[in-house]
């Protein structure tokens, strides 16, 4: 895994933009710790920071390859998992490589096959190649999402990079919030509508989607699309594909030249990854998988259930450390140390994100990465087998909102009267664009269509804010994460299984389990859903609420002009009063006076301009 930027502009010398390519670079250099590169002509520069996985001695970039009077150039951020399909394929046609890295296989698979190559590739992936001659640039970001691709387009250029803070480095594209960036944030956040990167100007290309920039002109299309088809196979049949589909996407990521690791929670989704990995190891001899899991100082003291948290994680990681014979190791983590690292999880995000949740994240990678450079994590089975409560409530699945984030009316309590006032209607053509753009098929009946519907509003808005968590706190810390569920065989396989056999004897994610249980305990196979773990003690409300006042009595801040005081106190002192959360299942009152905090610390520290 790497960061990548690059500038096109055939007015100006990019030759003569040695600090702001500095910068640039410089700023991605926690994706990219191990090795920078560069290739600058008059009218590009691309720019790569590697995290050296595969080939370590051949796979450095920018690489360039010359093919049929064509000179290519490619900087690359991701895996393949079909890297020796492509190659042996590629060497059939007559190429001969140099190095056995996917970045290789995928710079020759481009020239081979020009933008068609996309329709070949299983990975995770955002890459650039640009072509010298004919002074083209391709853009491609993965089917599923995992890897972002950001870029800001201009009168005579294009600037392009892995995170948004590089953007902002080149000096082209500016702090600057609009109107709708601020429903993006206050209506939306943590989550982002697809393709909007809230700063004004700001894109991302969407999950499945390419791009081609020549001549100033910028064109795109989506290569992936998730379609509607009839469910041919037998129960069976789908118990039996669905158990190869995920197995076959873990082994193939279990591909590294420097050491991994596993994340572990206790719960269905991580320990099929893990089950399954020290059998991988077992049979090839590969010695003991060593896993890791997160845990809060005192939880077990104020751990308390709840419809969206019904039991705690620790009552399971033993259970499946024992079953696998692995190596683990028990992060557990200071209420001080979580809140202080939300300004980090700021700047690893460039924008508020999933407070706590993020924070946490970035102090249990940093300690993984102290010993390992690769890891695996069970994300995003619940969007994809219904694993979540509003799958299953039926007083929730037919109501017209986003499920995670139902009611509006806690957002727009902590705002000042006559403030982003179109901020609720914003988030319904949001929700309605996404269910209009959900493929059905006429023989579906009405659960079906629905789920149908909630399937995409999960991996178009829920999933791709956890992915977004998951690439930027990791690779905050130089951390590769890898995520199995993400294989795009298996998204498909999923979207267009019968809920009646997703939901296998009336579970969440009742297929999988089903498709798994001879390999887990019993305990944990049929273990209730459970999220990712928070804290719990009460000291930290108490840390986030003194410094949310803080910055209220700050008469000289952006928030002062946006947030109501009144509204926020409320929520401080009658915490328990909220009655749904302010988004997930996990943003509750804690939660909301860290995203204040976030909110106050990145309009300053970004220097964000507001302009309405």
């Amino acid at each position: 895994m790497c960061g990548i930027a690059g500038w096109l502009d055939d007015t100006i010398d990019l030759r003569k933009k040695d600090n702001e390519l500095s910068l640039m670079s410089e700023s991605l250099k926690r994706r990219g710790p191990n090795e920078s590169g560069e290739y600058i002509a008059h009218d590009v520069a691309l720019l790569h920071r590697r995290l050296s996985v595969i080939d370590i001695e051949n796979g450095k970039q920018p690489m360039t390859l010359e093919f049929k009077g064509e000179k290519y150039v490619i900087i690359y951020n991701g895996e393949l998992y079909n890297t020796q399909e492509l190659k042996e394929e590629l060497k059939s046609l007559g190429h001969k490589f140099l190095s056995h890295s996917d970045t290789e296989v995928l710079l020759h698979c481009y020239a081979q096959f020009g933008k068609k190559c996309v329709h070949k590739l299983n990975g995770i992936y955002a890459f650039a190649v640009y072509e010298v001659n004919s002074k083209k640039l391709f853009m491609c970001r993965d089917r599923i999402g995992v890897k972002p691709f950001f870029y800001y387009k201009y009168k005579g250029g294009i600037v392009f990079a892995s995170e948004i803070k590089a953007l902002l480095n080149s000096g082209m594209a500016k702090p600057t919030v609009n109107e709708t960036g601020l429903y993006e944030i206050f209506f939306l956040g943590p989550a982002r509508s697809p393709k909007n990167g809230v700063f004004k100007g700001i894109k991302e290309l969407r999950p499945g989607e390419m791009a081609i920039y020549k001549n100033g002109k910028l064109y795109k299309e989506k290569y992936f699309r998730i379609t509607a088809k009839e469910h041919t196979d037998t129960q069976a049949q789908t118990i039996e594909k669905t158990r190869f589909l995920l197995t076959d996407a873990i082994e193939r990521q279990l591909v590294s030249d420097v050491a991994m690791c596993f994340f572990l929670s206790g719960g269905l989704d991580s320990s099929i990854i893990c089950k399954t990995a020290a059998n991988y190891y077992d049979k090839n001899n590969l010695g003991q998988i060593s896993t890791y899991s997160v845990e809060y100082e005192d939880n077990r003291k104020f751990f308390t259930k709840s419809t969206f948290q019904p039991n705690a994680d620790f009552d399971y990681i033993s259970t499946m450390v024992e079953n696998t014979n692995s190596k683990h190791t028990e992060v557990v983590l200071s209420n001080a140390d979580v809140m202080n690292a939300l300004y980090d999880s700021v700047i690893a995000r460039d924008l508020p994100g999933y407070v706590d949740i993020d924070s946490s994240l970035l102090l249990f990678c940093k300690e993984i990465k102290k010993d390992y450079t690769v890891a695996l994590s069970g994300e995003c089975a619940d969007e994809l087998f219904g694993g979540y409560p509003w799958y299953h409530n039926k007083n929730i699945l037919f109501e017209e909102c986003f499920p995670w984030s139902r009611s509006q009316d806690i957002r727009r309590s902590i705002l000042k009267k006559g403030i982003l006032k179109n901020g609720e209607e914003y988030v319904m053509s949001k929700y309605f664009d996404t269910i209009r753009r959900a493929d059905k098929l006429p023989s579906d009946s009405t659960v079906d269509k629905r789920m149908r519907e909630m399937f995409m509003l999960n991996f178009n808005w829920f999933m791709q804010c956890l992915l977004e968590r998951k690439d930027r706190c990791s690779m905050y810390q130089g951390l590769e994460v890898r995520v199995p569920f993400c294989d795009y065989r298996l998204v498909e396989y999923a979207y267009n299984m019968p809920w009646q056999l997703k939901a296998y004897n009336g579970r969440e994610k009742g297929i999988v389990r089903k498709a798994f249980e001879d390999i887990l305990p019993y305990d944990i196979c049929y273990r209730k859903k459970s999220p990712y773990p928070k804290t719990h003690n009460p000291e930290y409300m108490k840390m986030c609420s003194e410094k949310v006042l803080t910055i209220l009595d700050n008469k000289d801040n952006v928030l002062s002009d946006l947030l109501d005081r009144e509204g926020v106190l409320n929520i401080i002192e009658t915490p328990d009063k909220i009655s749904s959360p302010w988004y997930g299942q996990l943003m509750r009152a804690p939660q909301i006076m860290a995203y204040i905090i976030e909110l106050d610390f990145w309009f300053k520290e970004y220097g964000v301009v507001i302009e309405c």
